[in-house]
């Protein structure tokens, strides 16, 4: 059973050598273990690092794609290197590279095709208020579109067996964490999720670096700024109602209905906005095929 460990990186020269310390070498059912990392356009001597390290295996995107191409990227070239289990890490160290044998366990107990790490959420320190409202709303709004159960869809912290790397498809240009459990839901792949736990921030995260992917995350967080308004209104009348004086407050149900409804159409919208532009790059890669065989001929 070999299992390879990948770990897209964007200058991580720094932050690489302790995330590479604290990955397992020995793991109870795995035969081999090697480590694989996709350089996406970094400038500094990160690959340098790496090959230090003793990383076994390097992708170079070239330059910087975003990181679900490199997320892909990674999962074909462990593919082709023979994994039967993938698990995918971030070179931050946010995530403890002890908890990889927890991971990979109910895949090799046959139970599961994607393992996903839940992390400790509401106890992490370096979470805002916002953030940790966000994770918990933005999670909920995933398992409501892939009809799942896994408690923190954003987490990049997963294994995937082999068969279930080789029917996942991301066409998103800016995260695949969301995509692969909405495919995996659709496909009836085996999602399970196990609690995991976290290291201290080691540097901001870069998740958010263009305007299109400032005004996605914006339209989300209004949504979920509006949802979260009308169930708290919601959760308030039915206190008054709880204790005899519902009186004087349908305006209150009335504007929570209506923020609860507004607030979920926005949520969909920006996974409506989000599927579409996935559709269009389809037609787009289509098109230049179909061009390349005329040409050909």
């Amino acid at each position: 059973m070999k299992l390879i460990i990948q770990i897209p990186c964007l200058n991580e020269e720094e932050s690489l050598p302790i995330t590479l310390k604290e990955l397992p070498t020995e793991i109870p059912g795995i035969d081999q273990i090697e480590w694989l990392i996709i350089d996406d356009g970094s400038t500094d001597q990160t690959v340098s690092v790496a090959k230090e390290l003793g990383v076994h295996h390097i992708v170079s995107l070239g330059h910087n794609q975003g990181l679900a191409k490199a997320f892909m990227a990674g999962i074909r070239k462990c593919l082709d290197l023979g994994a039967d289990i993938i698990v995918n890490t971030d070179a931050d160290n946010q995530y403890m590279g002890a908890d990889i044998e927890k991971l990979v366990q109910p895949i090799l107990n046959g139970k599961a095709d994607i393992v996903i790490g839940e992390r400790p959420i509401l106890q992490t320190e370096h979470f805002s208020i916002l953030k940790k409202l966000l994770q918990k709303l933005g999670s909920w709004a995933v398992r409501v579109a892939s009809q799942t159960d896994i408690p923190d869809a954003p987490s990049g912290f997963r294994a995937i067996s082999r068969q279930a790397a080789l029917r996942l498809n991301v066409f998103n240009d800016y995260t695949y964490t969301l995509e692969t459990i909405i495919q995996a839901g659709q496909k009836n792949m085996r999602l399970v999720s196990v609690p995991i736990r976290t290291n201290a921030e080691l540097r901001p995260s870069r998740l958010f670096g263009s305007i299109p992917q400032y005004i996605q995350r914006s339209v989300f967080t209004i949504g979920s700024m509006l949802l979260t308004g009308g169930v708290l209104l919601g959760l308030r009348y039915v206190y008054f109602m709880l204790t005899g004086d519902p009186g004087g407050h349908v305006q209150s149900l009335i504007l929570a209905a209506i923020l609860t409804g507004v607030g979920f159409q926005t949520i969909l919208s920006a996974f409506l906005a989000d599927l579409l532009a996935v559709n269009r790059k389809l037609l787009e890669e289509l098109k230049i095929s179909h061009r390349e065989r005329l040409l050909d001929e």
